[in-house]
């Protein structure tokens, strides 16, 4: 079995393109805007009591540093298919789960490492959660370690 390279980063075909259009916005329209922006602080006069300037800097620096943090994650990149498997999970999976003692269901959508967001249910393959739900498939009861202790969890439908 060959090794997996760890200098790599899985992402889906579609957080590829969020990510390449997130660095298109940040160096065309915000970069350029805050460029501006802190050049119109500059004529204010003195940069050490100037409000304007420092946050405009502060802001420009941000960008920079999520232009580069991108760019980074685009050179590693390895795009990787969705699972077309309604039977086993993987990433690019939308997985149905239960919590044990609860008949509330959860649905939770399988991503690479960068796509991740908590707030849309997207769950990272390598989160404790996204390693426990991998491979499994429908009615598969599975354990994960959380902050609050271990939780079990069974998966009602895979698609």
């Amino acid at each position: 079995m060959p090794k997996e390279d760890t200098n790599t980063i899985k992402l889906t075909k579609d957080g590829l393109e969020e990510l390449q259009a997130e660095l298109s916005e940040l160096k065309e329209i915000k970069l350029m805007a805050v460029i501006k922006r802190v050049a119109k602080a500059r004529e204010y006069g003195d940069l050490s009591e100037n409000a304007e300037y420092h946050s405009a800097k502060e802001e420009q620096e941000f960008i920079e540093t999520r232009i580069e943090e991108i760019e980074h994650v685009l050179s590693r990149a390895v795009v990787i298919k969705n699972t077309r498997s309604q039977s086993t999970v993987g990433v690019g999976s939308t997985i149905v789960v239960t919590k044990k003692g609860s008949s509330a269901k959860k649905t939770f959508y399988l991503v690479g490492e960068f796509e991740a967001n908590p707030l849309e249910n997207k769950i990272s393959s390598i989160s404790p959660l996204g390693k426990a739900l991998v491979g499994k498939k429908k009615d598969a009861k599975v354990m994960v370690k959380a902050p609050a202790g271990e939780i079990e969890y069974t998966i009602v439908e895979i698609k």
